[in-house]
């Protein structure tokens, strides 16, 4: 983890970037991948789970059967905690829906909004060096609540050709039935296209690599939505004197280890803590299971010692993290200052890991800078807001001259046409209505 110290605001460019990405050689990959599902369905799907994933698949969709029994699998404790978060992301999601609100805007004019599911979604979980159990979780949970009706969810086998258990119970729990053991790009080929096996789905959702990222890219360019484009974890860590660098520690390495293409971040005004942080890194990693991966993240990630905590804020800004946390002795008093992240994690005994699991926020988060414009997942996400409106004569006639005008200034006489023919028939009701009172 290289540190660099006191870097100019006009340098900050050069320090915000991401690993870099052959995005050619990425998008030729992606098309090539996703003609072939196109033109032959399940043999291309087959055929990429094969060379990528080294299994031979003959039906890629989980039994029923399988699906009820998976729980058997799973340890008791295990189910206690997947239950758990299941329990406090509904609670935190269902708080999210709308009550519908009727507004007169002007007398006689009524609008107002109502939320559709979406009606077919895919939610893709990877899987390749971990069961992400977590992730069918974020993504069912609020695809149930929203009541779309049909939730496709994919998710790469084991080398045994089997999902593993503890995913196929948390979909169980979030009331997922179709479940098919497909990763990768073609996983998102498949829900784009449909195949013989795998359905065509309207929108797509879920995390993934730089592949999986890019496949859900292209998607968008064959008439199908995603929610955002979720690819390596990142987080960046703002720290001060007061904080505690086992802790930080911890907490970046806690995103290293999802994969060689993440990316950590450590900010701080304090170069005794950055000093000591790293140090607890260098002992902590040594114990974790997936050193080598941590380890290739940790070389695409940096440590900033900057002048004050204001300007480690606005570093953080500029570079937008998935996750930011605010380890920091008055984190609240930074809340108003934060305009980019995916999700903010206050304070020292707020572990980003809590959101991964079971705060009940979604971990489904714009990664590569895309906080400055996308948000997390959220209910909102399967649902479509349809607006209604209702004019009575009364409402016509306060605002009919004004669509008149407005539409034969834009010289669409049709459309203001539309308008004077009701205004004629009600002028002429009320004339006559008139003239029968005064007889």
């Amino acid at each position: 983890m290289k540190t660099i110290h006191f870097p100019k605001v006009n340098d900050w460019n050069q320090y915000t970037k991401r690993p870099e990405i052959d995005h050619e050689s990425l998008f030729n990959q992606v098309n090539i991948i996703f003609d072939e599902i196109m033109r032959s369905g399940d043999a291309a799907v087959k055929k990429y789970v094969h060379f990528f994933d080294r299994v031979d698949l003959n039906i890629f969709g989980i039994k029923k059967e399988e699906i009820e029994n998976a729980e058997n699998s799973v340890d008791e404790s295990l189910r206690n905690a997947i239950k758990l978060a299941k329990r406090n992301i509904e609670t935190f999601h269902l708080a999210q829906k709308e009550t519908k609100k009727i507004v007169e805007t002007t007398a006689g004019v009524r609008c107002w909004r109502e939320s559709r599911p979406i009606e077919r979604v895919g939610l893709y979980v990877p899987g390749g060096s971990a069961p992400l159990f977590s992730s069918v979780l974020m993504l069912g949970v609020p695809a149930s609540i929203a009541g779309c009706r049909e939730v496709v969810l994919c998710t790469p086998s084991q080398r045994n050709g089997h999902v593993h258990p503890a995913v196929l119970y948390a979909a169980k729990l979030a009331n997922i039935t179709k479940i098919f053991a497909v990763g990768g790009i073609q996983a998102i080929g498949a829900m784009t296209f449909g195949t013989e096996s795998i359905p065509k789905v309207d929108k797509i959702f879920g995390p993934g690599n730089q592949y999986v990222t890019a496949a859900k890219q292209v998607a968008q360019n064959y008439d199908v939505a995603i929610d955002m484009p979720a690819g390596p974890s990142e987080l960046l860590v703002i720290a001060d004197q007061y904080s505690n660098p086992e802790y930080v520690a911890a907490d970046l390495l806690s995103q290293a280890e999802h994969g060689k293409d993440s990316q950590v971040m450590l900010l701080s005004d304090d170069t005794d803590i950055i000093k000591r942080t790293i140090q607890a890194i260098d002992q902590q990693i040594k114990a974790l299971p997936r050193k080598e991966i941590a380890e290739e993240a940790l070389r695409n990630s940096k440590a900033i010692i900057l002048k004050s905590i204001d300007e480690c804020i606005s570093f953080s800004n500029k570079y937008a993290p998935e996750h930011l946390i605010l380890a920091i002795n008055d984190p609240y008093s930074c809340i108003q200052e934060i305009s980019n992240a995916g999700s903010v994690f206050l304070g020292q005994y707020s572990c980003e890991s809590a959101g991964d699991y079971a705060t009940g926020t979604n971990h489904t988060l714009p990664t590569n800078g895309y906080a400055r414009s996308y948000s997390g997942v959220s209910l909102d996400d399967f649902v479509k807001k349809i607006t209604f409106q209702d004019l009575s004569i009364e409402g016509l006639r306060n605002i009919g001259q004004a669509l008149e005008t407005m539409a034969e200034a834009e010289e669409l006489f049709a459309h203001k046409n539309a308008v004077s023919i009701r205004l004629k028939d009600i002028n002429n009701a009320a004339k006559s209505k008139n003239a029968r009172q005064n007889q």
